[in-house]
């Protein structure tokens, strides 16, 4: 009896049809940008040229019923440069017009103003759509950036301008700016004029410090590398900037490398001193580093003083902390003597001094006794210390500092004053 159940068939169902998942079907479905492109434009047709608010619903309804996930890459090609394009930055040659909606319909010069309205349809639909946003930057731009070499000036003027608009507006970042460093758009300087473009409109939105975080953000690290290799050089950039009418980005670039600098420079001084090389061999050593990477004297000293203070071993007893203090300051103002030859550097020092003081509050009220042993260092001049108190010190914890030094300050104009009589006499 159990060989026939099995031999038996199991029932099927006949004449049912087994619908695919909606998800499936689109996932083989065939990927026809031209047949999108012709389907966009048909939602163009009644729009008035200019009628960005019209361009802006008509986008929006399109979204309804177009792919537009599927098709954004050729989404944003219309919309940007007018056109679907094929590798190697060329339009596709099938006869179809430009779209009536790109930034490539802007008359020219383009100006920045003229290209906003363009860059805040975006803006709604990218809003309305928000899946749009991430091919957008990561793809995208990028992309469209690479092939700036095969646009003509003008058109090379309207992208650069939106890219700049797109990253101010926080619709783009600036990682997509990474595909200019390649070498075919670096040459004959293709790419830092792009850069130069997109900047000048990401400026006329946001603020240079605003821009700074963006291009963290976006893994861009050093705009020499949009440079061709024979002008990578921070004079270089300076006067490029300068010149093309942003100072505001070579002054934040020079500030920056200052940082750099600085850090590098605070670190090998603490690596020398813990490794207790002379004072001679510290003195060489700095003056090598400032041949290759001039600092300002004032940021100088800023690093000599934080790498000799960083290599001391702070951690004894809270009432030994003064004394220790003084002992490293009187056992490294050689070093310091040999960078505080003018008058500029050693006010720089005292203000050194005096913030580090303020910063650290178990050395606070030793700053006077740290002050006295710099100038019989010959660290410090009795007319830099006088000048420090009368009208040079920082306003960290000044009115402390100016009363705590007021017997040393008045102490040595006494002296200044005997020096002078014996003089006259």
């Amino acid at each position: 009896m159990s060989q026939q159940s099995s031999a038996t068939p199991k029932p099927s169902l006949q004449g049912v049809r087994i619908k695919a998942r909606k998800g499936a079907v689109k996932a083989h479905a065939k990927h026809e940008p031209a047949v999108f492109r012709d389907q966009l434009f048909k939602y163009f047709e009644t729009v008035q040229e200019d009628d960005f608010d019209a361009y802006t619903t008509k986008l929006i309804q399109a979204g309804g019923t177009l792919e537009f996930l599927k098709y954004a890459v050729d989404l944003f090609e219309i919309i940007l440069v007018g056109g679907l394009l094929q590798p190697g930055g060329s339009y596709v040659d099938d006869g179809a017009p430009l779209s009536p909606f790109t930034i490539f319909n802007v008359k020219d010069p383009a100006q920045i103003q003229d290209i906003k309205p363009y860059v805040e349809v975006l803006n709604k639909l990218i809003r309305r759509y928000k899946y749009l946003q991430k091919p957008l930057e990561e793809t995208s731009l990028s992309s469209l950036l690479q092939y700036t070499n095969r646009w003509t000036p003008a058109q090379k003027d309207k992208l650069c301008y939106a890219v700049g608009l797109l990253m101010s507006q926080g619709l783009a970042n600036a990682s997509c700016l990474l595909s200019l460093t390649k070498d075919h758009l670096v040459k004959n300087d293709g790419s830092i004029n792009a850069i130069t473009l997109i900047f000048r409109a990401y400026l006329s939105e946001q603020s240079m410090e605003h821009l700074s975080g963006t291009l963290k953000r976006g893994g861009v690290k050093d705009l020499l590398l949009y440079f061709p290799a024979n002008k990578r050089d921070p004079k270089t950039l300076d006067e490029f900037f300068r010149k093309e009418g942003l100072p505001q980005v070579a002054e934040w670039w020079n500030k920056k490398q200052t940082a750099l600098i600085k850090e590098s420079v605070t670190k090998d001084l603490t690596e020398m001193i813990e490794r207790g090389d002379s004072n001679e061999l510290v003195i060489s050593a700095i003056k090598t580093m400032l041949e290759e990477t001039p600092l300002p004297e004032s940021e100088l000293i800023q690093c000599i003083w934080q790498g000799l203070m960083a290599s001391v071993d702070w951690s004894t007893r809270p009432d030994q902390i003064e004394g220790l203090a003084l002992r490293e300051v009187t056992k490294s103002a050689p070093i310091l003597e040999a960078f505080c030859d003018t008058a500029k550097a050693q006010v720089a020092l005292i203000n050194v001094v005096q913030v580090y003081c303020y910063e650290d509050t178990r050395i606070i009220k030793v700053f006077p006794q740290i002050l006295k042993v710099l100038y019989n260092q010959d660290c410090v001049s009795d007319q830099a210390i006088v000048y420090w108190h009368q009208k040079g010190s920082k306003p960290q914890g000044r009115q402390h500092f100016l009363k705590a030094t007021e017997a040393l300050v008045k102490f040595l104009q006494e002296q200044e004053d005997s020096d002078e009589e014996e003089e006259e006499e």
